[in-house]
């Protein structure tokens, strides 16, 4: 999924002595003020693909689970379930309503989840749930929504026959892709549904109640969240959107937002104005993502090859990036995330590409070749508009036109301009990263799957699809591990992304807030179980 809104922790210096009147919290009527990077793209949670969006989702609607204020799997909207190798039945709490009192029923998933498959609703995590029995065919346009193996028994039971045996399954309901819908809500807001604040129906344990776009949204406790007691806020108000670290940053020391990430400029400021810093492994990987379609020069395996052997991830984490706790990207699987006993990498390592700079002109030299071109033309480099994003296209712009004489043409969007860009393949490269849906490997192996439309680069290869296919269909932990070893090393020798860094966040955050939880999983930060103490 998407790129995170925050990130790490470095040092623990001295809180400031004095603080200035309360603006970013209100003990009285717990309420606090934060700010947003970026604008929510798409709050349908059947089309929701990015960070953003799914931050705002995790906090106004629930699954079947959800995370507990340890980041552990904990009952959501069901209150127990029994999983299988063919299949899982959950059972559905009495007391889960939807904003306006009504309950959420087994009926609410059997829609939702319909909705994701259907080919007409272009849901580019409709891939997600492949485990479901002819997902994947109706998603094809090959069998109708209704043959989808989901169903109501009754009002609070829900039965779910799998495609094939899937071990990470509860993981996955817990997602935002697999939150419920009610059918009567959406249709009544037809092409408007989830347009604006008064367009959408909450189950979770807020509501959005307030939607300028471009500009701000607020987030009011759920009255008729069925866990409300435990839900210590009253308001989440978001008056900031700006992907300006400095100007975060600057209206966290005015005491008007609780809690701002921090880059190499604002970290500096921030030790010096002797806050305490804090740091968050959010488990995403970032990496540039080639476009392998038909006429696009980056299809050409030997030019992605001589961009491989330029690029020093070590030097674009310690000399560009410069905040600590990143980590030099080596995988599109990250160094955090668990294998069968033991971390994956540990189990797989990564195969590691020395920088070789003879080597890369002998790539380019065959891929002029292939391409018929004695010179490559400018390529389009695609990223954000953020100054880090600008920062580190600056650097590889520069490293291209030195190394290979490649010039790159820069072109920064806005967030939600840059996924639509990505989807329609609009780039010769793209900066991107992917954050964890779920705790298993193949939340971030089968990204690069042919039937993967978050694959925004349309990588395609039967020995790739193999690999992912033998994965999720091995019943034995080993084999399966296996296969995404292998998945791993193609992801390399094709050079399918060139992976850059791990991300590690540093930020700051008001000491009158207690209880925030920072997770992998889930909209981070989660707020749900946050309160303001005096």
């Amino acid at each position: 999924m998407k790129t995170r809104l925050y990130v790490f922790f470095l040092a623990l210096l001295a809180v400031p002595a004095a603080w200035a009147a309360d603006q970013a919290v209100d003990y009285a009527t717990q309420s606090i003020t934060l700010a947003l990077s970026e604008e929510p793209p798409d709050l349908n949670s059947m089309r929701s693909t990015d960070t953003v969006s799914f931050f705002v989702l995790g906090h106004v609607n629930e699954g079947l689970l959800r995370y507990d204020r340890r980041g552990r799997l904990a009952p959501g909207v069901a209150e127990r379930w029994e999983v299988g190798l063919e299949g899982a039945t959950f059972w559905l709490r009495a007391d889960a309503k939807w904003s306006d009192g009504q309950p959420v029923t087994a009926a609410d998933f059997v829609f939702a989840w319909r909705n994701v498959v259907d080919p007409q609703t272009a849901s580019q995590y409709a891939y997600i749930l492949y485990p479901i029995k002819h997902a994947e065919a109706i998603n094809r346009g090959e069998k109708p929504v209704e043959q989808l193996g989901v169903y109501a028994i009754d009002e609070r039971t829900l039965k779910v026959e799998f495609d094939k045996p899937c071990q990470y399954f509860l993981s996955l309901t817990a997602f935002g892709t697999y939150y419920p819908v009610r059918e009567d809500f959406f249709k009544s807001r037809g092409q408007r549904y989830a347009a604006d604040a008064g367009d959408l129906l909450f189950n979770g344990p807020f509501k959005l109640t307030h939607w300028v776009h471009s500009a701000s949204l607020r987030l009011e406790k759920n009255e008729h969240y069925w866990d409300r007691d435990k839900v210590q806020l009253n308001v989440i108000d978001v008056p900031y959107i700006t992907d300006d670290p400095m100007a975060r940053l600057n209206l966290f020391k005015d005491e008007k937002i609780a809690m701002t990430g921090l880059n190499s400029e604002t970290l500096k400021d921030a030790l010096r104005q002797k806050y305490k810093i804090r740091r968050h492994l959010d488990g995403s990987v970032f990496y540039l993502e080639f476009n392998h379609r038909q006429g696009r020069p980056t299809r050409n395996r030997n030019l992605r090859k001589a961009i491989q052997a330029i690029f020093d991830p070590n030097e674009l984490v310690d000399k560009v990036i410069a905040v600590p706790g990143n980590a030099p990207g080596r995988s599109l699987i990250p160094n955090w995330i668990m294998g069968l006993d033991k971390p994956f990498r540990e189990q797989y390592p990564a195969r590691e590409i020395a920088v070789d700079l003879e080597q890369a002109q002998v790539y380019l030299q065959q891929a002029q070749q292939e391409l018929g071109v004695d010179a490559l033309p400018p390529l389009v480099y695609l990223t954000g508009d953020s100054p880090d994003a600008s920062k580190q296209a600056e650097y590889m712009q520069n490293l291209f036109r030195t190394t290979l004489g490649i010039e790159l043409k820069i072109d920064k969007q806005t967030f939600k301009q840059r996924l639509e860009k990505m989807t329609t393949g609009d780039f010769d490269l793209v900066a991107a990263g992917w954050g964890p849906d779920y705790d298993d490997p193949m939340t971030f192996a089968d990204l690069f799957a042919s039937w993967s439309e978050n694959n925004r680069g349309r990588y395609a290869s039967e020995a790739y699809d193999k690999w992912i296919r033998l994965a999720q269909s091995a019943e034995d932990p080993r084999e399966r591990m296996d296969a995404m070893g292998k998945a791993q090393d193609l992801i390399i020798d094709d050079v399918v992304i060139l992976p850059q860094y791990e991300r590690s966040v540093n930020y700051v955050q008001h000491p009158k807030i207690k209880g925030i939880v920072r997770t992998r999983f889930g909209g981070d930060p989660n707020y749900v179980y946050a309160r303001i103490v005096e």
